[in-house]
Order: C-alpha cells, then structure tokens, then sequence
C-alpha cells in the first residue's frame, strides 16, 4: 500500500469546536454562487479535501434538507454541524452561514437608500436588474430540467404558472394544492411522482472520513421520542417569546410585529428554495403591507444576488427598507430601525430551519439508504417552476417597462438597453455557462458605462 493509500484509508483526527467555527465563519464569507455553489463548496470541503464527512452520508443529510422548507444550504450546514459537535455545533454553523450576509445587505441597504440615486449607483443597478432577470429564468430552466421528467409534471408547473399569473392566487395555495396532487398522484401512478426531491445515490469515495458511511450514529444523534420533544417545545417556546417581546415593545399593529408572524409564514413555505417563495414576499411585501415598492424589490434582489449566503437573506433588505421608510422608531433613529427590523426578518426566516433539524436529524440519521421522499415533494417542486418562471416575467416587465403600472402594462418608454443586457446575460448563462456574479458584475459594469454616455 502506497503511503497516499494509507493516509486515505485512516481517518483524520477529530475536529475541535474551535477549528469548525473558523470554517463555519469563513463559509459565511465566501458561500456566493447560491445554493448549488454553497453546497459544491461544502462538498469540495468537508467531503473531499477534509474528508470531515463521506460523501454518501453528505447527500444523505441534503436529501433530507430538500424536501424541508427553507435554504437547504444553510439547513445542510446546520445539520452537519450538529452531527459533529451537537446541538450548539448545529446552531453554531448555521448561524455562521447567515450572519456575514446579514451585516453585508444591512450595510448595501443603507447604501441603496442613501445614495441610489447617485448616478453612479444608479448607473449600476441599471445593468443588475436585466441581469437579475436573467438570472431567474435560468433558475427556472435548472429546476424545470432537472424535475418536469413527465407530462403530468410539466401539466402541473403550467397550471401552478396559470394561478398565480393570471388568477393571482396566493402562494401558500399553490403549494397546498401541489402538494396535494402529487399525493394523489403518486398513490395513483406512482412512477410519474417518483422523481422529485433528491439526488441521487453516493458511490465515490474520497479516503476514509471522520463521519464515514458505516460510523455508528453517535449517541446525541439518536432519535428518542423525549429529546423529539423537547426540541419541538424549546423551539415553539423561543419563537412564541420573540413574538410576545415584539407585542410587548412595539404593539399588535407594528411594523416589526407584522414583520415576525409574516416571514414566519414565509419560512414554512420556502418549498423549491427563495426563488419560490419570492412572489410570496413580493405579494405581501410590496402589494399588501406596502413595506416598499416593486422597483425596490428587484434591486433588493440584485443585492442579494451579488452577496454571499443563501438568496433568502432578500428579507433582510425588505426588512430594512420597509422599517426605514416607515420611519419606525422616528427620523433621527432611521438606521437603528432598519436595522432591528433586518434582524427581525432575518430571525424568524431562520428558525424554523434550526427547528426542522434538530428535530428530523435523528430521525434521519437512523435511515442510511432508506430515507425515501414522498410524491407531495414532487408536485410541489413542479409547481415551483411555474412560480419561479411567472417571478421572471414579471421582473421582466419591471425592468422593459419601468413606468408601467396593473392599470397601464406598457406605457411609458421600452427599455431597449435593458432588452440587450438581458439577452446578453441569459447567453452567457446558457449558452457559455458563466457564472452567476461574473454575468452580475459584466451587466453591472455595461450599465453604468450607458448610464455615463447618456449623461
């Protein structure tokens, strides 16, 4: 045996709490790319060149953060987290993933609000938009190719497109009745509505791994049906103090009140990822509580685009600008309002994500090679892609159309420019398969060179 061969057939040694809290923090930094980058890095890391999990005990943990709701990136950390150092290990790495992205978009969103009208600025947000649209349209394509395999798929993404472009029905019903068809359908025919939710099976080894395919589960990894409930209380419990703590300070009808009990509906139904739920956000955001405007809401995105962690940390911008244009705690404490109400949304995003796998980890680890995902999953999924394709033409419209209103579609003057970017951008997304922030950065940098020339 070569000595290359010796050293990946032993362990490393066990990771301290200490050395996986660089790392946590380091990937809160540097996790762009969303979540298929977030979780390629992951994977290139912990799996292959640490070798702190194998890789079938790696997709193993992701199968079972698909089909939750929520950041699945954010929920993989958490999980693989705990695996490794418990409960404070799982809160530890999933609070790292957020946290940097959290102080990133609280600083953008103050800069957004304070100088986006700076020509400069502007000039640059100009090019982010058709790209940002791009961007969409290519998550569509991804998620589409990857779960329409049938007829039955493609009729439910069209019907899911149908509701909520032409009839407006809300999101939470969409999933709802997704989630339902694929039920029936799988009892029905099983083999259309058996393709959704995971990935497939682990077959490459990379060495030997602190958490390999056959270590036993560890003793707090073990699902028992007290410590199930004891997490499920502490959770409820810590959730119902935020919410009487903003009852108690702010009052029933306050911003950041609504702002806790709304993005906690929110988290429960991020099915398919922030793509998804984003329409969900706009609709209440933007239409019912009027936190801010369209126009706002995609450059928010363009932000969130261009930052690390997962994309659904858009709250946090939505939280800043609505608490900021409100003037919730009064003129002269702007910035501490946007920025309580950015922690609030992010808060209450996150924590059913914690509570999912401090819950369902046992459970989970005590199913190598069974855990199987139910065809609800898969109607869901399908319907997402006729959600996230309707966010896109509805970007597109905001971005050609920019005076347009529900009343007047197209009025005002079509912008050409953006039309170009925009196809510009989706070539090289699917033609070259570019990457998602050197497109961003391209577009970025065109915009505010046409900007300058008009000027």
């Amino acid at each position: 045996m070569s000595q290359q061969q010796a050293a990946d057939s032993t362990p490393p040694p066990p990771v301290s709490f200490a050395e996986a809290f660089w790392y946590w923090l380091k990937l809160g930094f540097i996790s762009f790319g969303g979540p298929a980058g977030q979780i390629a890095i992951m994977h290139h890391d912990l799996v292959e060149k640490r070798r702190w999990i194998s890789d079938r005990r790696f997709l193993h943990a992701l199968n079972y953060c698909m089909v939750l709701p929520g950041p699945e990136a954010q929920q993989l950390a958490t999980y693989i987290g705990w695996l490794m150092h418990r409960t404070w290990g799982g809160i530890m790495a999933g609070a790292l993933f957020v946290l940097p992205s959290l102080f990133i978009l609280i600083a953008l969103a103050w800069i957004y609000i304070q100088y986006g009208n700076v020509p400069v600025v502007a000039g640059l947000l100009y090019g982010i938009k058709p790209a940002v649209t791009a961007v969409v349209v290519f998550a569509a394509y991804r998620i589409g190719s990857r779960a329409l395999k049938n007829g039955a798929l493609w009729a439910i993404a069209a019907a899911a497109f149908v509701a909520i472009f032409a009839f407006k029905l809300p999101f939470p019903l969409i999933v709802i009745a997704a989630g339902i068809i694929g039920y029936i359908g799988g009892r029905v025919t099983p083999d259309k509505f058996a393709t959704g939710g995971g990935h497939g099976g682990a077959t490459k080894s990379y060495g030997a791994a602190i958490i390999d395919d056959h270590t036993p589960t560890p003793a707090h990894a073990r699902f028992s049906w007290g410590r199930f409930t004891r997490v499920l209380i502490v959770g409820l419990l810590i959730w119902a103090a935020a919410m009487a703590l903003l009852f108690h300070t702010a009052g029933g009808n306050s911003v950041l009140t609504q702002m806790g009990w709304f993005f906690t509906k929110a988290a429960l139904l991020t099915f398919g990822g922030a793509y998804a739920v984003l329409p969900y956000v706009y609709q209440a955001s933007v239409e019912h509580y009027q936190w801010l405007t369209a126009a706002q809401m995609i450059d928010g995105l363009a932000l969130g685009e261009t930052t690390p962690g997962p994309l659904i940390m858009i709250v946090a911008f939505v939280g800043f600008i609505g608490s900021w244009t409100m003037a919730l705690l009064g003129p002269d404490a702007l910035f501490i309002a946007g920025a309580a109400a950015a922690t609030v949304a992010t808060f209450f995003t996150f924590l059913p994500s914690f509570i999912f796998i401090l819950l369902g980890g046992p459970a989970v680890e005590s199913t190598h090679g069974q855990l199987k995902f139910t065809a609800p999953l898969t109607g869901i999924t399908a319907a997402v892609v006729g959600v996230i394709l309707n966010l896109a033409v509805f970007f597109a419209w905001h971005v050609l159309w920019p005076a347009a209103t529900a009343a007047a579609p197209f009025s005002g003057s079509f912008e050409w420019p953006s039309l170009v970017l925009g196809i510009a951008a989706m070539i090289a997304l699917f033609r070259f398969n570019v990457g998602i922030i050197p497109v961003i950065a391209a577009c970025a940098v065109a915009g505010l060179a046409l900007r300058l020339l008009v000027a």
